[in-house]
């Protein structure tokens, strides 16, 4: 089925940004049934979409559907269609996915009962499970459980986002029908009991669902299912927003609120009567289309901590073993000065973000750094980066966090962040009402010899040591006087509620990205339309806004070559006659999330390149102050062309985006290329030529000896 609905006699040049998503968890989907990749990381993969999907239901349906509320008749500016459209289109691809999804569920069982887990058919058990199975229910899991059976006396409850209840129907004397309750908050997700060796794993929501009759056994049992509620996660400050109140207590209230938003799906482990359905239904406020029966397990989240459950798995079956490596190792306290002299590109998860913490750790104890300010968006449960702030704080420097409150599912641990650095001596401030700070941004101010120096971060990723491990990011630290120049601007006018328009070597959003970044689209139309190669590169998690794809569009027109790599959502076709025949959209789904942002124009010595935080969505180019900055040294510029070779010729992990809206993968006939495996191994080589350099000059000491123990 084509993504789009623009169906008439000129090809449709856009698709819908909902079922863009959709197709890009399709692929994160795929993953889990490459055979390819370990069985164990293929688990993963099948959490990673599960988990995708409940937030695309908490977010994405749950804003359409008040979309569809408040303002019915709104239409997408792309495609015409209302929420309402959206959304039905949306639960239509959604259900597309189930018989895949089975599939890959019964290969990844198959695979784990080849190592000797089982995973059990609760509703035909052996005799020997069953007992087994009772005897942990009874002893370990009955006594927590609350059964419920609703009447006037004991009202529907309500029920939590993302968690398993079993519901039953149950004969009644008077003919009516009755409900049955069972809730599983705060038990385990499933029970292992062993026999002959082999692991038995149940679901225990299905054991409750199995052993029902026992819960109930005053009453007779007519039917009996696993239902799973996702609830609306879209909470809005707007109305919220008081000028006498703390904006830290406004978020603490709204985060209660979310927990009681309205509920958007409900999953079903098998297809209610019509009876219950229409109970459900009501009691729930939804509509039978979102209810959806399912025959996997309700929650897939289980591939991420099964294997801290089991012992002596085989190393094949898991990614092989790959720390980040740490360039600048051995050289610690002497950061500050090698970054005050020089560029550094660094490359996540390939480098390990110790040097930015580190540097940081440094600044915070040099008598000559005067102030850090800094942009926090998302922070890593412990974070050593926040305990470096604290630290400088402590040691008399003016740190300044801009820290984003809003950061969706990290709102209280923001605001516990906000709680410690302001402690500990920082100066916290919140951003602004109207847009989100999402910027990645780190100013270190220096006064040496009478003089002022800075050294400036500009990252696309957050200052996060867990998901620098995760995801592909990019961090610029630059000794440019006018970079920081800007920087400080920006904090500046950031902590008087203002966001700077335009400056000299700075993008920042939302008045001065894409201004600048369509001026830069634009000359590459009009040297192609002179007869010149005209080349556009853009690597970004997701593309939607309808200006930039017009001028991309334009571009394509003009025979410029343009090369989208967008790892989620791309709403501009590729390959259409006329239009786009010049653009390629390439997706890499693979070991790592894809995070960088990524700006190259042109060819040659007019080439230039940017990095920055943002996507080319709406939400970034119209109400997220993002920074980006130009890459100007000979080897961040040849680093960065590398990752982006590598990158290009990727055919492990890349797809390609046909004309229709869907993907393929990468032909991999021939060489494979993994830009993963390859990113690793570059930076694993530079580590080594930067350790050379590091080495103090020796006259025994011989090149060859050096390379051969690897130092």
């Amino acid at each position: 089925m084509p993504l789009s609905s623009q169906m008439n006699d000129q090809q449709p040049l856009f698709l819908d940004r909902e079922l863009s998503w959709l197709e890009f968890n399709r692929r994160v989907l795929e993953q889990a049934g490459d055979r390819s990749v370990p069985l164990f990381e293929r688990l993963k993969f099948l959490s990673i979409y599960h988990s995708n999907l409940d937030e695309f239901f908490m977010v994405r349906i749950g804003s359409l559907g008040d979309q569809a509320l408040v303002n019915p008749e709104k239409q997408d500016e792309k495609t015409g269609w209302t929420a309402a459209g959206q959304i039905s289109m949306s639960l239509e691809r959604v259900r597309s996915f189930v018989p895949l999804l089975s599939q890959i569920y019964e290969e990844l069982a198959g695979g784990l009962h080849e190592q000797g887990v089982e995973i059990v058919d609760c509703s035909a058990l052996t005799r020997l499970e069953e007992l087994l199975f009772l005897q942990r229910f009874t002893d370990e899991i009955e006594p927590l459980l609350s059964p419920l059976v609703i009447d006037r006396s004991h009202p529907f409850p309500f029920l939590g986002n993302k968690e398993q209840y079993v519901i039953t129907r149950l004969d009644a004397k008077d003919g009516k029908m009755r409900v049955g309750l069972v809730g599983m908050s705060q038990l385990p997700p499933y029970l292992i009991v062993t026999v002959d060796q082999v692991k038995k794993l149940a679901f225990l929501p299905d054991l409750v669902c199995r052993f029902a009759g026992k819960i109930f056994e005053k009453q007779k049992v007519r039917e009996r299912m696993v239902i799973r509620i996702t609830r609306n996660a879209d909470i809005s400050i707007d109305e919220a927003l008081d000028d006498n109140l703390d904006f830290r207590g406004i978020m603490q209230g709204l985060l209660k609120k979310r927990r009681r938003l309205a509920a958007v799906r409900m999953q079903c482990s098998r297809q209610p009567s019509p009876e219950l359905l229409s109970y459900l239904c009501g009691r729930l406020s939804l509509t039978p289309d979102r209810v959806m029966a399912e025959s996997t397990p309700l929650d897939l989240s289980f591939g991420f901590s099964l294997p801290g459950l089991l012992s002596n798995l085989s190393p094949t079956l898991f990614y092989p073993d790959s720390s980040p490596v740490h360039r600048f190792d051995g050289q610690k306290k002497e950061l500050l000065r090698l970054f005050s002299e020089k560029e550094t590109l660094l490359s996540f998860p390939f480098e390990s973000i110790r040097t930015f913490i580190e540097l940081l750790g440094e600044a915070a104890d040099d008598p000559s750094v005067l102030s850090i300010q800094i942009s926090l968006y998302r922070l890593a449960a412990h974070s050593r980066i926040a305990e470096a702030l604290c630290r400088a704080a402590g040691n008399g420097k003016q740190v300044t966090c801009l820290l984003e409150l809003r950061a969706r599912f990290d709102e209280q641990s923001n605001i516990n962040y906000a709680q410690l650095l302001e402690e500990a001596g920082c100066t916290v401030i919140y951003g602004l009402d109207d847009y989100k700070t999402h910027a990645k941004l780190c100013l270190i101010t220096m006064r040496k010899h009478g003089k002022l120096f800075t050294i400036t971060q500009v990252g696309t990723g957050n200052y996060n040591e867990k998901t620098s491990e995760q995801y592909t990011d990019l961090s610029l630290i630059t000794p440019d006087a006018q970079v920081g120049q800007d920087a400080g601007r920006i904090f500046a006018a950031l902590c008087k509620s203002e966001i700077p328009e335009r400056l000299e070597h700075l993008w920042v959003a939302p008045f001065g990205f894409k201004p600048r970044l369509l001026e830069l689209i634009r000359e590459e139309t009009e040297y192609a339309q002179q007869g010149e190669a005209g080349i556009i590169e853009i690597k970004v998690n997701s593309l939607n806004d309808l200006e930039v794809m017009q001028a991309l569009i334009e571009a394509s027109r003009a025979g410029v070559r343009i090369l989208l790599i967008v790892r989620g959502i791309c709403c501009l076709r590729p390959g259409i006659p006329g239009s786009t025949e010049n653009v390629t959209v390439k997706s890499i789904v693979g070991r790592y999330l894809e995070h960088s942002r990524i700006f190259a124009f042109g060819t040659g010595e007019r080439r230039r390149l940017w990095i920055g935080s943002g996507d080319l969505l709406n939400r970034n180019t119209r109400r997220r102050v993002e920074v980006f900055a130009e890459v100007r040294s000979a080897a961040s510029r040849h680093k960065l062309e590398e990752i982006l070779e590598r990158i290009r010729r990727d055919n492990v992990n890349g797809w390609i985006m046909r004309p229709d809206g869907g993907y393929e993968r990468c032909p991999r006939g021939g060489m494979r290329h993994d830009s993963h495996h390859d990113l690793r191994e570059l930076a694993a080589q530079e580590s080594s030529v930067q350790s050379i350099k590091a080495l103090p000059k020796h006259p025994f000491i011989r090149l060859r000896d050096i390379l051969h123990q690897g130092k």
